[in-house]
Formats: structure tokens, C-alpha cells, sequence
């Protein structure tokens, strides 16, 4: 059964070594991560899933002590998920390597905790099952979940400017907010591809997962500082 969330956006930028002298236009992200982080050491889980957007090479599962790189980014950094006496094979993709480095920088020690990579386009419906199956495979499930909003909120955005992403963001950041499930189910998956929206199928998950569990949300903080929306909410 899911006993909290944990959302957040998965920007590599969120890593200082990455961003180097931009690192402090994203300190009040950072910061709101960790927080929603703190949430999911709160709820005493018996596993902790990180999910996150990844390419079908990428998906997993990861298992504990997977380790993920920044040098596709120019920095020579590695990350584990969690601690392990030996690194499984296989690399964690970025989301997922964004993922382990916030958790890195909580001493995450709580509950054993694996990654799992969602693919940008699966269904609503295959990822609403995605969700159910993760929060029946534990007593005490928590989650936490990667991915951005649209990249297309302006001229300079990755995706350049739709007049639709502000609003595709303002529906997901209420639902994220707010826990809300039917509001998350319903999020067009053409939609949010067509906007550059890599957290949408990871969200659908979170959907399923949360299905049943009467957990209520808070959005810490949300912005689109590069043209990309970001969202960091907790659910418990």
C-alpha cells in the first residue's frame, strides 16, 4: 500500500557540479526536493520506488546500489541508489541519477529502495496498472517521482513556445497539489508529448499506485525558470 510521495523535477541542473556557476538560480528548488523527501522518511516506509522517465534501455528495475553518471553532462560524478556492498550492472538513467543524488543528500536510509524507469509514452491505463502492481508488492510503499512538466513555456524553452503549455502545467501542478487522481488520470498523453512533458506517464503511475490509500497533497513549490515546468509536491 502507497504511504507517501514524494514529486519532484528531474533537470540534471538540480546537481551543482552540473549547473556550475547558474547552481544558485536552483537552491529553492533544491531545497523544496529535500523537503519532500523529509515526507517519505516521516511515513516509515518498508520500500522506497524511485520512478522517473527513461528510454526503453534504461528501465529497469534498478536495484539497490545501481549506479548513475553525470559525464554525459561534462562532470565527472557517479551516484548510487542507496548503499550496497557491490554496484549491480547496468546504469541508472538521468532521471533516475537525479533521483539517487537528492537522496544522497539525505543519508536515505529508511527502507531498502529500488528505481524504476517509465517509459515518456505509455497509456494512462498501462500506467495506472504499473501503479497498483508497485503498491501491492509491499505493506508500506513509498514513492518517490521525477519528471518535469511541459518544455515549451517560452521562446527559449527546449521545446520552444505553445500558448498550451501553461495551461497543461496549471492542470498538473493543481492535481499534483492536491492528490488529485481523476484529475491526473485524465492528463492527455498526445498532449503531453507533443509539449516535451517527461513526468506525465510517471505521474499516471503515482495515480494508480495512490489508488485506495486517502492520502491528501501539498505542493511545495512549482516554476519555470529555463521554459520548462517544475513541480515538487508531497503526498502522505
Amino acid at each position: 500500500m502507497l504511504v507517501a510521495a514524494a514529486i519532484c523535477p528531474c533537470p540534471p541542473l538540480l546537481v551543482p557540479e552540473v549547473a556550475a556557476g547558474a547552481a544558485p538560480e536552483l537552491d529553492a528548488l533544491r531545497a523544496s526536493c529535500l523537503d519532500a523527501i523529509g515526507v517519505l522518511a516521516a511515513a516509515r516506509p518498508d520500500r522506497l520506488v524511485v520512478l522517473g522517465p527513461a528510454e526503453e534501455t534504461g528501465r529497469g528495475p534498478h536495484p539497490q546500489g545501481a549506479v548513475g553518471s553525470f559525464q554525459g553532462f561534462g562532470v565527472d560524478l557517479q551516484v548510487s541508489l542507496g548503499a550496497a556492498e557491490r554496484a549491480p550492472e547496468g546504469e541508472l538513467p538521468p532521471s533516475l541519477a537525479v533521483g539517487a543524488w537528492l537522496l544522497s543528500r539525505t543519508d536515505w536510509d529508511d527502507a531498502p529502495v529500488e528505481g524504476l524507469g517509465v517509459g515518456e509514452s505509455l497509456s494512462p491505463e498501462r500506467c495506472l496498472a504499473a501503479g497498483r502492481d508497485i503498491a501491492a508488492a509491499a505493506p508500506r510503499v513509498a514513492l518517490l517521482v521525477m519528471g518535469d512538466g511541459s518544455s515549451c513555456r517560452t521562446v527559449k524553452a527546449p521545446g520552444y513556445f505553445d500558448e498550451r503549455a501553461e495551461g497543461f502545467d496549471a492542470a498538473a501542478g493543481r492535481a499534483l497539489g492536491t492528490a488529485d487522481l481523476p484529475a491526473l488520470t485524465v492528463l492527455d498523453a498526445a498532449l503531453g508529448a507533443a509539449l516535451q512533458a517527461s513526468g506525465r506517464s510517471s505521474w499516471q503511475v503515482l495515480a494508480g499506485a495512490a489508488e485506495g490509500a486517502g492520502l491528501t497533497g501539498r505542493l511545495l513549490r512549482e516554476e519555470a525558470p529555463y521554459g520548462v515546468g517544475y513541480f515538487v509536491a508531497t503526498w502522505s
